[in-house]
Formats: structure tokens, C-alpha cells, sequence
């Protein structure tokens, strides 16, 4: 399959169910698992704009308490997004070349402008493409990065305010 084969066509009403079906049941195994995968929530029609199906993922990070992805289900992607951190309110443009620079070394996401001026982590996949292993991968990165990123950009967007959370509490 070429990847112009991969991106084309919209998604029939099996195939559709077939992909929901499959993220339902990764997600499910992840829960019995005890990873951190604590919570999840799939709404239909949850997406405000094309009533998209939409899970809520929520996860136990490390410098984070909790991150949260949305996963949402379009005509020919799977599309991702991680709240990274609320909208810097100091040091804003240094906070920016800091997280420009480093969509440079990310794999399958970026970070981006969302609502409100927060800073989300986003990324799409084909449809045919969504697999477990996608799965696991979408999901590691958005928490990995979190983790990687999270202190420094909080540090520079909010000098003097923001403070790891300690060791213990990790």
C-alpha cells in the first residue's frame, strides 16, 4: 500500500466500527493491565465540531500528576492531542523557540497552539495504521514528552512559580 493509498478514502460505517472496536479493546487491556493508562472514556459523537467518536485517556505521569490525551476518530485519521501546560504568562516567546526547537527531535507529534492559548502536543495517523503497537506508541510519546519537556517549558512560562513536583510525590 502506498502512502497516498493509506490517506485516501473515507472511512466506511464497518470500517469506521472496526477501528473503534480496536481502540475499545487496546484501551481495555491497558486498564486491566495497571500501566498508566488510569481512565478512559469514549464518547460518540464526542468531537464538538464533526461528532466524531472520542476517547479521554488519562494517565499517571511523573512530572505531571495526570496527562490526559484525546483521541479522536476522523474520516481518514486518527487524530491526537496532549494538553501539555496552560499558556505561558511570562517569558512567552522564549517558551515558544524552546518548544519550536524542539518539535525537531519528536516522532509522529508536535507541540502546537490550542484553546485558550494553551499548548497541546498534536499528531495524526491513517486510520490504517491504528494498531496496537500505534496505540502503545501515540500514547508513550505524548506521556514521554510530557515528562521530558513539562519542567523546563513551565520553568521558563512561569518563572519563579513553578516547581517540580518532589520524588516522592512522582
Amino acid at each position: 500500500m502506498s502512502d497516498a493509498d493509506e490517506w485516501a478514502g473515507i472511512l466506511s460505517a464497518a470500517e469506521r466500527d472496526e477501528v473503534c472496536a480496536r481502540i475499545d479493546a487496546w484501551a481495555a487491556r491497558e486498564l486491566a493491565a495497571g500501566g498508566p493508562l488510569v481512565a478512559v472514556d469514549r464518547q460518540e459523537g464526542g468531537d464538538p465540531v464533526t461528532g466524531a467518536p472520542r476517547w479521554y485517556l488519562r494517565l499517571a505521569g511523573e512530572e505531571k500528576e495526570f496527562v490526559t490525551v484525546w483521541l479522536t476518530l476522523r474520516q481518514r485519521t486518527l487524530w491526537h492531542e496532549c494538553q501539555f501546560m496552560p499558556a505561558p504568562e511570562v517569558n512567552v516567546e522564549a517558551t515558544w523557540l524552546y518548544l519550536l526547537k524542539r518539535n525537531a527531535d519528536l516522532l509522529g507529534m508536535a507541540f502546537a497552539l490550542g484553546h485558550e492559548d494553551a499548548i497541546y502536543l498534536v499528531g495524526r495517523v491513517p486510520t490504517s495504521r491504528v494498531t496496537d503497537t500505534e496505540l502503545d506508541r501515540i500514547i508513550g510519546a505524548s506521556l514521554a514528552y510530557t515528562d521530558e519537556c513539562f519542567p523546563t517549558a513551565m520553568s521558563i512560562g512561569y518563572e519563579g512559580r513553578y516547581r517540580r513536583r518532589p520524588p516522592s510525590a512522582r
